[in-house]
Parts: structure tokens; C-alpha cells; sequence
């Protein structure tokens, strides 16, 4: 792909409030999201999941959690990103199982079978991150040392990262399919829990709306700050 054709598909991509009643074809919504599979994680532990609703069913009662927000009201497929901060051990276990080569470096073992370990467990009441958060602390008077995540909250962020970067995937993959879509923060996150039946540990971080633009679709010109107002040069 060129510049120019990654700078429209960029560009071009807004977020719509409302939708035409034309359905976005269930092969399409897959080919986004197994792209979406492809966007950069930490630790390549890929913390994320995946919800398609395309019932009216399924997506009158989502809708009904998003506040009744138009991008969800009228989407054609609604898509909720959802995070997991528990899932790191089984699929650090499971990135060893399924590697692509028959011999597995011996780094990436001793990476996945104790380094990660290191780095994410919590233990009850997050004893061990606390622990390990006085002991990097100490080390950090010295050298650089990993700052977190060291509790639940700071998982959810770590995850959080992951799956956003997964999202913009499947935005910048429906407007290259040329669909439209909108990501949506306002919901009730304890209805999506219940409609979805997450475990303990998942929690939703976006939910997309998703369809083709209606030709009162976009509500405002878009607007952004200046360069020189987010980019500094050290």
C-alpha cells in the first residue's frame, strides 16, 4: 500500500452518528477483526476479546446500555472490545505450546515461563505487585526498572493499551471496506458485563458502531489542534 492510499483511508475515517440501513456483510466484520488480531501487544500476550452483535436483539439491549446513542441505535453491527487481565498465564503457556518453529528459542522459554510471571502476578489483595513495587522502588534509585503494572488498576490499564490499539485496526480496516464507524466510551459497563456474561477479570473498554455513513451521519466538521500544540522535538 502507498502513503496516499494510507493517508485517505486515515483521513476519511470519522466517527458516524448514525447509519443507512445497509448491513455490513459478516465476512467483512471476520477480515476486521482477524486484522485487528494483528495490532501490537505487550508481550504479545494478547489480553483482548472480541463481541459482535447482530441481532436486534443482541444490539437493542446494547444500545439500551450505550445511553441510546445513535451510533449504536442505527449501527448496522455493534463490536464491543473487551479486555482481560487474567488471561496472561494460560496464554503465555499457550504462546510456548503453539510456537511457529520446531525448536523454541531458549529465551523466549525462560521469558514466558518466568519473566512474565515476574512481571504480572498480583497475588491476593496485590501482596506480590505491592512487594514488587517497593522492591523496583529501591532498584530505580540505581537504574531503570519496569514501573508496573503493580495491581489490578494497573492491569486493566496495561490491557486497556492492548485493546485500543486492536480497535483502531478494525476502524481503519471497516473504512478501508469502505464502511464507517464510531467508538463509543459512554456506556454502563456493569449491563454490558451482565448482557455479554464476562468473568471477573474482563471489562469492556470500547464499543464500536459500525455500517455504512448516513448523509447526516457526521454531526460536525472535524477539528483538531495544531502540531505544535502535542508534538515536541527533544
Amino acid at each position: 500500500m502507498s502513503i496516499e492510499s494510507f493517508r485517505k483511508i486515515v483521513e476519511n475515517r470519522r466517527s458516524v452518528r448514525r447509519f443507512t440501513n445497509e448491513e455490513v456483510p459478516k465476512d467483512i466484520v471476520n477480515d476486521c477483526l482477524r486484522l485487528a488480531l494483528l495490532a501490537p501487544n505487550s508481550s504479545n500476550l494478547q489480553p483482548w476479546e472480541f463481541y459482535t452483535a447482530y441481532s436486534e436483539e443482541a444490539k437493542k439491549q446494547i444500545t439500551k446500555a450505550c445511553f441510546n446513542q445513535n451510533a449504536a441505535k442505527t449501527a448496522a453491527v455493534i463490536i464491543v472490545v473487551v479486555g482481560r487481565t487474567n488471561t496472561w498465564k494460560q496464554n503465555s503457556q499457550k504462546l510456548l505450546n503453539e510456537w511457529p518453529t520446531e525448536n523454541i528459542p531458549r529465551q523466549v522459554v525462560e521469558y514466558y515461563t518466568k519473566t512474565v510471571s515476574l512481571l504480572y502476578t498480583q497475588g491476593p489483595a496485590s501482596i506480590l505487585g505491592f512487594c514488587r513495587r517497593i522492591l523496583m522502588s529501591l532498584i530505580g534509585l540505581f537504574r531503570p526498572v519496569p514501573r508496573g503494572p503493580f495491581n489490578k488498576t494497573e492491569m486493566r490499564t496495561w490491557a486497556a493499551k492492548t485493546c485500543a490499539l486492536a480497535a483502531e485496526n478494525i476502524m481503519l480496516s471497516l473504512k478501508a471496506h469502505g464502511f464507517d464507524s464510531c467508538p463509543m466510551e459512554g456506556f454502563d459497563e456493569k449491563r454490558i458485563r451482565k448482557i455479554l456474561n464476562l468473568p471477573a477479570d474482563a471489562f469492556t473498554v470500547m464499543i464500536i458502531g459500525a455500517g455504512k455513513k448516513a448523509d447526516d451521519g457526521i454531526y460536525y466538521p472535524r477539528m483538531r489542534f495544531s502540531v505544535e500544540n502535542h508534538v515536541f522535538e527533544l
